[in-house]
């Protein structure tokens, strides 16, 4: 049965597409190569953590959307959105791969006057240089002529009930201005501002801006948390007073490490072509290993206020509070935490943890210990830690409960707790 859309990679990217999708009436498939997503999806509940709500994944079966691992659906509808995670992989560079297997499968399919459109987050080039070749090789339809291209990078905050699909803004770059508009037409179904981009790269370019924006922002920040902690100054009390300012000033504050699916890029570190030239952004660089030290520094500051206490971290009994990488979510994607746990175990804590929204955690494949109660469980441990500030955690309670407890987020009341 033919469909207006099929959305290709029902992961984080994917599904809030799908829902928005359906929601305005759109006829939509979702493919994935990975059959675990189809499976768990007609099943009704959802295959990624901290995404949409089994009642939600109902509603949008009950409004037509069908799953399913049959590529040949992928040649009956108008538009097509990318939706392939794009992580990091080893040599830090962006693993186009599983972008590469969905642009495959869906060029042996491809019908002329179809739309195409990508949403991963992916290196300025991208479109043009990797996903275009691939397209058009297993097609043999040509870009621009054949088919609309076009990049619209997701701007998706999950959890955010105040900036949702619709209310933010949708940037879109084609190939050609008939790309632009054909992808600016599909878009304009779905949210209340399309923003017209003079080209795929600029697009892309926006989305490294966005997210190189975020992790500089968090790295000066958390900067700023360890010289003011050295100097005896509040920086929570800094930051409350600089986001008075009216103009020049956006408020970010520290904590133990930078989760989410944003991962920074450096644009000029491309795996797939040499016309870019290779001028490293430094502050990008100097951003990531600044925040990718935090852990290091929240163990620290575990061992010191231990040893202040009279306590070694060996033996002692450490509670984890808040294992995703943001507040009332369950997506756990390159959150610090398992990497602090995995630093506390190897200094020989007893590690345990408390999230409501995570019931089961593993740490190097092994089960760490849930809490059931947990006011009970700061009270036996010798020191707490709050990881992530979920909207359920009574911090002034907590407080009074602890033995002690170390505040990554400076979400506790002044003088309620250490903080970072």
């Amino acid at each position: 049965m033919p469909a207006d859309l099929a959305v290709i990679g029902l992961g984080h990217l994917g599904l809030p597409l799908v829902q928005a999708a359906v929601a305005a009436g759109i006829d939509t498939v979702g493919y994935d190569t990975d059959p675990r997503p189809c499976a768990e999806l007609r099943a009704g509940r959802t295959p990624v953590e901290g995404s949409l709500t089994a009642s939600e994944i109902r509603r949008m079966l009950s409004g037509g959307f069908r799953p399913t691992t049959s590529a040949a659906e992928l040649g009956r509808v108008r538009t097509a959105v990318i939706c392939a995670p794009t992580p990091l992989g080893p040599d830090h560079t962006v693993d186009l791969t599983a972008l590469g297997d969905a642009a495959r499968a869906l060029a042996a399919r491809l019908r002329p006057h179809t739309t195409v459109l990508l949403e991963s987050a992916v290196p300025p080039g991208t479109t043009e240089n990797f996903l275009r070749p691939l397209l058009e090789e297993g097609s043999g339809l040509v870009a621009g002529r054949d088919f609309h291209l076009a990049c619209s990078p997701s701007r998706l905050d999950p959890g955010n009930r105040t900036h949702t699909y619709a209310s933010t803004p949708k940037v879109i770059g084609g190939l050609t201005s008939a790309c632009t508009e054909s992808a600016a037409a599909f878009y304009g179904r779905l949210t209340d501002k399309v923003v017209r981009a003079r080209g795929p790269r600029e697009a892309e370019m926006t989305k490294v801006l966005e997210t190189n924006f975020r992790h500089v922002n968090i790295a000066l920040v958390n900067e700023m948390a360890v010289a003011c902690h050295d100097l005896g100054i509040d920086l929570w009390d800094v930051i409350r007073c600089a986001e008075t300012k009216p103009f020049g000033f956006q408020p970010f504050r520290p904590g133990p490490g930078v989760g989410g699916h944003g991962v920074p890029v450096d644009p000029g570190c491309l795996p797939y072509s040499s016309r870019t030239p290779g001028h490293p952004l430094r502050m990008v660089s100097l951003a990531q290993e600044i925040n990718d030290r935090m852990p290091s520094y929240v163990i620290q500051r575990c061992a010191t206020l231990l040893n202040e206490h009279g306590k070694s971290v060996r033996g002692a009994r450490v509670l984890l509070l808040g294992v995703t990488y943001k507040p009332d979510s369950a997506d756990q994607e390159a959150a610090p935490a398992r990497e602090i746990a995995t630093r506390l175990m190897d200094m020989g804590a007893q590690i345990g943890y408390h999230d409501p929204h995570v019931l089961d955690w593993r740490v190097r494949e092994l089960p760490v210990p849930r809490a059931d109660s947990l006011y009970e469980a700061a009270a036996a441990a010798d020191l707490t830690v709050l990881l992530q500030q979920h909207r359920t955690y009574d911090l002034q309670g907590l407080a009074v409960k602890a033995q002690l407890l170390l505040d990554t987020r400076g979400a506790t009341p002044a003088g309620a707790a250490h903080r970072l």
